[in-house]
């Protein structure tokens, strides 16, 4: 068994979400929808040259999900799929991930939009977003249960309530 390990926030995600329902799924689905992140002063020296990237991808905790689950029912499906096989937060070790726009930084104040994530998650890394290395060709790229709803309009994406503990 491997030994667990301790993560430290290293700061907290301000967003207009308090709880799951209503809150965008994904960051394309909040288009418009701004907040921003305040950083532990003690990691403010690594935002040096920060400002120069349009994107930044959000590692941060669903902190708001007590119990997880191995299979659950994803928002864009009706049928149960592995948890490793969705973008669940009921996640084993509760961890998010989104890329968002950076629209200023002020400090250790960074504004951001396409937030999708709630208010108050701890922020767990910060990384620039590189087309290069992030995206990837279509050739080649399967979406496994997700063909079946490939195109849903992401902008009307919400949150309901099947997550909430």
């Amino acid at each position: 068994m491997m030994e667990p390990f301790l993560l430290h926030p290293i700061g907290t995600i301000h967003t207009p979400f308090r709880q799951a329902v209503n809150t965008p799924i994904q960051p394309l689905a909040a288009e418009g929808v701004r907040g921003h992140i305040d950083l532990l002063p003690e990691y403010a020296d690594g935002l040096k040259d920060i400002e120069g990237f349009s994107h930044l991808t959000l590692v941060y905790q669903f902190h708001q999900i007590r119990t997880p689950a191995l299979r659950v029912v994803p928002f864009m499906d009706t049928e149960e799929h592995g948890i490793f096989a969705t973008r669940s937060p009921k996640r084993p070790n509760r961890i998010g991930l989104s890329t968002v726009r950076l629209l200023e930084v002020q400090g250790c104040r960074l504004l951001i939009d396409q937030v999708d994530m709630l208010d108050g998650s701890p922020l767990l890394d910060i990384k620039p977003f590189y087309p290069r290395y992030d995206n990837r060709a279509p050739e080649g790229v399967r979406i496994g249960w997700l063909a079946r709803n490939e195109n849903p309009p992401l902008t009307q994406l919400r949150a309901d309530r099947r997550f909430e503990d």
